[in-house]
């Protein structure tokens, strides 16, 4: 069973969008927005409107604007957004999104000051709801939902989800797990800034406890400490799904940020080996290269 009205909807939710979800896009009329929700329409996602201050009563890709999400949620009955909106005014939106209601927040932008992140997700976590990201590529129920920037035409129907630090990375593993045959109950890129609002552990708990899927893939890279608090659940929950990990970033010199905001070692147990190590202990079938994601997802699933 998908997205239902549950009294707790954060910690219930399976896969967080599905084909009734009724998606707004914040930031809907810059050049991102128009773009991307353009490609979401095109893939078959209920794109139901958008909000951009002060552009409240137009039309745009034939979906109606709003100057406020409180006014989509009113007149459309949004549960989902997506936020192509400027760094500097991202997190406003997201607890602006929390505030009206809104359940799932995906946050697609990158370079958030972390200050503001702070402010934005310590928010969240006063409110019923669910915030993906930011500095990711959102989520995609293939068949059913794009809420994002990943391509689509990679992303087929099957039975394995996937939790990803990195965008490029998730449609790699995909693309592979595709290409054995399986196809993917839902991917969900989580970001790669220090500060989220759903943890590798939260994203791998969804799919594991989601009846249709029966493998996970987990992409980490080096950096904090998410892909090991993941592990340990994972070993003290006795799930028997299996999960197929890999870590990016191992050659990467300590100290130094590469790429993602949140990827730099700052101790032992931020190396690529260190996770690995841990990841193994704990009973993740672990693949040192992106290469062997597909395979060996073939290796141990049921």
């Amino acid at each position: 069973m998908r997205l239902k009205n549950h009294t707790s909807y954060a910690s219930v939710m399976s896969v967080l969008v599905n084909k009734d979800s009724k998606i707004i896009v914040q930031g809907f009329t810059g050049s991102e927005g128009t773009f991307h929700a353009g490609q979401m329409i095109e893939y078959g996602t209920n794109v139901v409107g958008g909000v951009t201050p002060g552009k409240g009563g137009q039309m745009h890709l034939e979906r109606p604007v709003f100057n406020t999400v409180a006014e989509a949620v009113a007149k459309v009955g949004a549960d989902t957004s997506i936020i192509f909106v400027p760094p500097a005014f991202a997190a406003d939106a997201i607890m602006e999104a929390a505030e009206a209601g809104i359940k799932v927040i995906i946050t697609i932008t990158e370079g958030i000051p972390v200050a503001d992140m702070i402010n934005a997700a310590q928010y969240v976590k006063t409110r019923n709801c669910r915030l993906i990201g930011p500095n990711c590529p959102g989520v995609i129920t293939p068949g059913e939902a794009k809420v994002g920037i990943m391509p689509g035409f990679v992303f087929k129907k099957g039975k394995v989800g996937i939790v990803s630090k990195s965008g490029t990375l998730t449609y790699e593993a995909a693309d592979q797990v595709v290409k054995q045959g399986l196809g993917i109950t839902t991917a969900i890129g989580i970001g790669g800034d220090p500060i989220i609002g759903t943890t590798t552990k939260e994203a791998v708990e969804m799919l594991i406890n989601d009846p249709e899927t029966e493998a996970v893939v987990m992409i980490g890279e080096i950096g904090g400490q998410l892909e090991a608090d993941a592990a340990q659940w994972y070993q003290k929950s006795g799930s028997t799904k299996p999960i197929v990990g890999f870590i990016a970033g191992e050659t990467a010199p300590a100290g130094r940020t590469m790429g993602h905001a949140g990827a730099i070692v700052g101790g032992s147990d931020d190396t690529a080996q260190a996770k690995k190590k841990i990841m193994r202990a704990c009973g993740i079938h672990v693949v040192d290269s992106p290469a062997e994601i597909g395979k060996k997802v073939a290796e141990v699933i049921a």
